[in-house]
This record gives C-alpha cells, sequence and structure tokens, in this order.
C-alpha cells in the first residue's frame, strides 16, 4: 500500500472513530437548546394571562374570544376559561394528571379530550397555552442552519418521544439563534401531511419573582390550518400576572362555580 493510500486510511478511520462523538456533541446540544426554550417559558410559580384568539374560517364570519388561561407550572396544571362572547362564557378546558377535560355550562358535562382537540373550534391546541415541553416530550434531529427573514435561524426536526400523547408526532422548528426565541413551527402527522403552520412574530419577557429570573411568552402566534387553508387563528397574549392563585383554583368545581 502506498503513502497516500496509508494515510487515507489513517484518516477514514480516525473520521469513524470521532463520528460517534461528534453526533453524540451535537444531540446534546440541541437538546440543551430545548431545554432553554422550555425554562425560558416556565414559571417557578403561577401564571395568568388574557388571551384573545381571532379566528378566519372560509365563508364564515370572523370571530373574536377572549379567555383567561391559568397555570401553576410546578404541578403541570392549566385552565382556560373563556368569558366573551356571551355565548362562549363559563366554557372551559382543565388539565389534571396530563388528562384534558372539556366543560360546557349549557350542559353542565364534562368530557375528556385528546392532544388533537381544537380549543373552542379554533386552529390551537392544548399545549400553545401551556408550560413548553419540547425537551421532555420530543427527540431533535439538526438540519442546519438557515434565514427566515432577517434571521439567522437554527432548524430542527422533532420526533415525538414514544409513548407521549402530543397534538403533532413530528415539528419543524426554527429557533433565532440570537435569542433562542421560536419564531416558526411545521407540524406533520405520521403520514408525514403537513397539518398547520405557526408563526411567532413577536416575544415579550416579564421578571418572576418565584423563579428569580425572566419568563419569556409569546405576544403574538398566528397559526395556520394547511388542511383548510381558508383557516387561520390569531392568538393574542395580553395582562400577564405571575402571582400565586387561589390554592384551590385548579378544579372541576371552582370552574363550574364561574358560570353560575
Amino acid at each position: 500500500m502506498g503513502l497516500k493510500n496509508v494515510l487515507s486510511a489513517a484518516v477514514l478511520a480516525v473520521a469513524m472513530l470521532s463520528a460517534p462523538a461528534a453526533l453524540a456533541m451535537e444531540t446534546a446540544e440541541m437538546v440543551k437548546l430545548l431545554a432553554t426554550i422550555d425554562d425560558r417559558q416556565r414559571n417557578g410559580g403561577d401564571y395568568k394571562a388574557l388571551v384573545y384568539l381571532e379566528q378566519k374560517e372560509k365563508d364564515k364570519t370572523d370571530t373574536v374570544r377572549e379567555a383567561f388561561v391559568y397555570r401553576r407550572d410546578a404541578d403541570d396544571k392549566l385552565m382556560i376559561l373563556f368569558s366573551r362572547p356571551k355565548a362562549e362564557a363559563g366554557k372551559g378546558y382543565l388539565r389534571l394528571d396530563k388528562n384534558l377535560w372539556s366543560y360546557d355550562p349549557n350542559v353542565g358535562k364534562w368530557e375528556r379530550r385528546t392532544e388533537r382537540e381544537r380549543i373552542a373550534g379554533t386552529d390551537s391546541r392544548r399545549a400553545d397555552f401551556d408550560e413548553s415541553r419540547l425537551a421532555e416530550e420530543y427527540d431533535p434531529s439538526f438540519e442546519g442552519e438557515g434565514k427566515l427573514g432577517k434571521y439567522t435561524t437554527f432548524m430542527l426536526t422533532l420526533k415525538a418521544k414514544p409513548g407521549m400523547d402530543v397534538a403533532f408526532p413530528v415539528i419543524k422548528l426554527w429557533v433565532d439563534k440570537d435569542t433562542t426565541n421560536v419564531l416558526k413551527r411545521e407540524e406533520y402527522a405520521l403520514s408525514g401531511r403537513k397539518m398547520r403552520t405557526a408563526l411567532y412574530p413577536r416575544w415579550k419577557k416579564l421578571f418572576s419573582e418565584s423563579k428569580g429570573a425572566d419568563v419569556w411568552y409569546p405576544e403574538e402566534i398566528r397559526f395556520y390550518d394547511e388542511v383548510e387553508k381558508a383557516n387561520s387563528t390569531t392568538v393574542l397574549i395580553k395582562s400577564i400576572d405571575l402571582r400565586a392563585l387561589e390554592a384551590n383554583l385548579f378544579t372541576k368545581a371552582w370552574l363550574e362555580s364561574k358560570s353560575r
């Protein structure tokens, strides 16, 4: 074997030995990035927000809903209580022990829902209002760097971990390289069909006393239905309050009491 071939074989051997380490490092970096995204949006205590949902549907009049979103991140609890329009007031959703329940005061009945449930018939899902759990629920793969408008982004593909109950099993994510804010999500069914696109044009932060650090939240989210192309929902998150909530708030009885 000539010297050139010997050197080529040596280089190839070194590359093969170092490849698993490099791959492991890249995976660790991606998991750390997802954990950072999760942590930036998570509060150490409670969370309350006033939310507006503007829904556009083909051949229908645009509708605007107002709701209050309550979270207790330490216990993975979530409640969404609608206050407007009048026909929707008192309706709500409650997440308890990883189960999602919906309540309709008109019939006084609770029903269990899946993660794919459209919140109040809009293009939003439960996870859009809850704390972020990307690192817990998904395994990432790196797709490279790219441009999204004026932003340089990390592009990741996320696949749901085995046994995880999520609305979308595959997500393509564009993350701002400078701020680590999510700018865009494309969400897919297992078949590969694109189901929804979400854009995050504005992020804000608020200092949390319980966390001892800032909590970031998307001030605006735009959801585009990729199946019914004419349908879209814009979510505006307003009036964030990070003070402690009532101890018994995350119960069916509490939500029912608000519709009496």
